[in-house]
């Protein structure tokens, strides 16, 4: 199921969709409906995230966001923290290989403090390593929309530039330089926002299916473009 909160479809120019956001969940459920650890799901769900980023750059959209680890996140089991640590280290490695020669730049959302520092490190050297590419990524780790919202803040006043409007406000967030997205999918069947991207999807185009992330396809990412491109974004106006 999804295209909760569908729209009447308009005589209307399809709307480009230059960025999508992901909210990947489900791992943890369709392990435990095969009998498998929950880090099974995890190493499952990795794999249909480099399927679907891939998928989304063929289709010529040029920002995808992927909510890989919340600041919640934390109070799970910590095997299943370091098994979720240890495929983002590896999917890190993985990167500087497959995106090297290619137009596409990796940026991480979210605090550093608190992650290992090799692996903050490596984050880093595959950021500058892409950066200024026409094609993001955008990984968030380590990530809450309250919490990005708050650093925000905090480091426009430490630059003493509050108050502050909309613009100077969204230059700060982690996710500045990009547009807003215009579709957030969620899988596995929850109606919530779990703390994802607060201030940037405040006119998102939201899409909720029931799939379970590992589950997730090029065809049911398709289907959701397909709606979206029904939809009539009014931004509040008629």
């Amino acid at each position: 199921m999804f295209g909760f909160f569908r729209r009447k479809k308009e005589e209307t120019a399809p709307p480009a969709v230059s960025h999508i956001a992901f909210i990947m969940d489900g791992n943890g459920r369709w392990a435990k409906k095969r009998g498998l650890p929950r880090e099974a799901g995890h190493r499952a769900g990795a794999k249909t995230f480099k399927r679907i980023v891939e998928h989304c750059i063929t289709r010529g959209i040029a920002t995808v966001t992927v909510y890989a680890f919340s600041t919640e996140n934390w109070r799970r089991p910590k095997r299943e923290v370091d098994a979720i640590m240890e495929l983002l280290d590896r999917y890190i490695e993985d990167t500087f290989t497959q995106y090297a020669d290619r137009d596409v730049e990796i940026v991480f959302l979210g605090r550093r403090d608190g992650l290992a520092p090799s692996l903050v490190e490596k984050m880093e050297k595959l950021e500058n390593g892409s950066r200024g590419r026409s094609t993001r990524v955008n990984i968030a780790l380590n990530y809450g929309g309250r919490d990005e919202i708050v650093r925000a803040v905090n480091r426009l006043a430490g630059e003493g530039k509050l108050p502050c409007d909309e613009a100077s406000l969204s230059a700060a967030l982690d996710s500045a330089g990009r547009p807003d997205p215009d579709i957030v999918v969620r899988t596995g069947g929850d109606f919530r926002t779990s703390n994802f991207l607060l201030w940037e999807s405040a006119y998102a185009e939201y899409f909720f299916t029931d799939t379970l992330w590992p589950d997730f396809n090029e065809r049911e990412l398709d289907r959701i473009l397909t709606d979206y491109s029904g939809r009539h974004r009014r931004f509040g106006g008629l």
